[in-house]
């Protein structure tokens, strides 16, 4: 509960700050920039040498990466058809796609699952979303704010692009089952931590809820295939397709169904990828999801 309304205070500050103009114009472009350039290579270093890889990483980690490519190919689709600007369509992959299944997914599966439910939740986030996030989500922020730039120049990004960085340190450490010392430990935990405040104060300070804006429908979208669809295919997919039974695949389902992912919504917003959609997709997203996380997990025990 108290991670809850952490996010929800944080989010609240971020918009009386605004509202107030008691912070520069432009702060949430410097907020932004410390989470992705310190912050995510910080939790990427804490958490992937500890991965355990096995079977059991299957059910979880394809949450995290088909979410990702069901919305890259179901908006890319829809924007072809209806001729969106590539910008609202990569806006739409990255808040539709990606999962909160750490700030919002870890406080909702512990209240529900108990504290061994996170050992789940953690393999949907880490080798999951947050690896889609370091490499497809790069790849989706480069491609659809820049036009068709080159394979050396989206290489040149990828590579260039800290979370993708400490992804790939991570790993390094994990196929040599290597880990930091002691002392660092807990230097990169609580940098880690620190994603979750900053990143929704940046959020709050750019989230401008317009009565007439033109981003009504696509929020609307977005957050129907968010909430509703993609947690719906794999309820079908998994539960009622492969027969998979199991408090491990309700888990893995329920952080599906969680909102949109803070530093996916700060990436599409860093690369200039509709980043007032971006934020609402977060900012009335996150409130959203409460009502229907419930719904689902009602769901998950009655079907």
């Amino acid at each position: 509960m108290d991670s809850i309304i952490l996010i929800l205070v944080c989010m609240l500050a971020g918009i009386f700050l605004r509202r107030q103009n008691f912070m520069p114009a432009n702060a949430h472009v410097t907020l932004n920039q410390f989470v992705i350039y310190l912050l995510i290579p910080a939790l990427s270093l804490y958490y992937i040498p500890k991965i355990e890889i096995s079977q059991k990483l299957l059910y979880p980690v394809g949450v995290g990466w088909f979410s990702v490519l069901f919305s890259w190919a179901f908006f890319a689709t829809l924007g072809k058809i209806f001729g969106w600007s590539k910008k609202l369509q990569g806006a739409l992959i990255l808040t539709g796609g990606f999962l909160n299944s750490s700030f919002i997914g870890f406080p909702v599966i512990e209240a529900l699952y108990g504290k061994k439910g996170l050992e789940t939740a953690i393999l949907v986030d880490q080798p999951g979303t947050f690896v889609m996030l370091s490499t497809v989500g790069v790849l989706v922020a480069v491609l659809y704010s820049s036009g068709t730039p080159s394979a050396s120049a989206i290489a040149k990004r990828v590579f260039t692009f800290p979370p993708f960085l400490g992804f790939l340190a991570g790993s390094v450490m994990n196929l040599l089952h290597y880990d930091f010392v002691d002392v660092v430990q807990p230097v990169l935990q609580k940098l880690g931590a620190c994603i979750t405040p900053v990143a929704l104060v940046a959020v709050g300070l750019q989230l401008k809820i317009e009565k007439r804006s033109k981003h009504w429908g696509f929020l609307a979208l977005g957050l129907f295939t968010k909430l509703v669809l993609i947690p719906l295919l794999f309820f079908i997919c998994y539960k009622k397709v492969l027969g998979a039974q199991g408090e491990y695949i309700d888990i893995s389902i329920m952080e599906a169904a969680t909102p949109s992912m803070i530093t996916a919504a700060i990436l599409a917003s860093s690369h200039g990828l509709k980043p007032r959609l971006a934020g609402m997709m977060v900012g009335i997203g996150i409130p959203l999801s409460f009502l229907t996380m419930a719904a689902w997990f009602y769901i998950l025990k009655h079907c």
